[in-house]
């Protein structure tokens, strides 16, 4: 299967999305800091920081074989009536979020004038798959039946399944969690801290293991 992507920021999004953070904030004493700090970013809701596009091209072959035993001997015997071959081509879209609905002090961590913000474990959205129809090919020999609806669908939802699978190997959780602080630290500057000493991290590396548990199945679109 091949696959090519492309990478598409959402900036001006997460901005306007937590850009609601009081003007006066810088002139608050720190001991009051820090649960108005909860407040404010708990307004970014789902804050989108990554968009992907996704064209992978799905491609399958196979040859008429024909199985059995005789004599009590096993046999598999490839007919010499040719090889069927298919490309499917998918277009897809993968959007990463971070959900700051559930965002609380546990997620502060502070340390004198250090800050140390743990984000909420992102979340990726498969929110758009697009097969071209006009553009599969195919080669069925004369003496092969054509491929069917129901081997077509099932070559679409394999590639769906290789998208979703090459996630962790796109980078779109790193930049998620890249866009994330690019969002909040100029945020948190206001409310008195220095940039120098805001740390933004997820609360672990994620990895190809992981993804089940990152993965918002339901915005499956097919």
């Amino acid at each position: 299967m091949k696959r090519l992507f492309y990478l598409v920021l959402l900036l001006p999004a997460f901005f306007a999305a937590c850009s609601d953070f009081s003007p006066t904030a810088r002139e608050s004493e720190h001991v009051d800091t820090i649960p108005f700090l909860v407040t404010q970013v708990q307004k970014c809701a789902k804050l989108y920081t990554a968009e992907y596009k996704v064209h992978k091209i799905v491609t399958h072959d196979d040859q008429m074989k024909l199985k059995g035993t005789f004599m009590a001997q096993e046999f598999n015997i490839t007919l010499p009536i040719g090889e069927r071959r298919i490309a499917i081509p998918i277009d897809a879209t993968l959007k990463a979020y971070v959900d700051f609905s559930a965002f609380s002090a546990d997620n502060v961590k502070r340390k004198g004038n250090k800050l140390e913000i743990v984000l909420p474990d992102p979340k990726v959205e498969l929110v758009n798959t697009k097969i071209n129809h006009a553009e599969i090919k195919k080669q069925v020999p004369l003496l092969r039946a054509n491929f069917t609806d129901e081997e077509m669908t099932n070559y679409e939802n394999q590639g769906r399944a290789a998208i979703i699978n090459d996630v962790p190997k796109m980078g779109i959780l790193a930049q998620a969690q890249e866009n994330a602080a690019n969002t909040l630290i100029p945020l948190l500057a206001n409310l008195g801290f220095n940039e120098e000493d805001i740390t933004i991290t997820f609360r672990k590396t994620f990895s190809a293991d992981d993804l089940p548990k990152l993965f918002d199945s339901n915005q499956i679109k097919k």
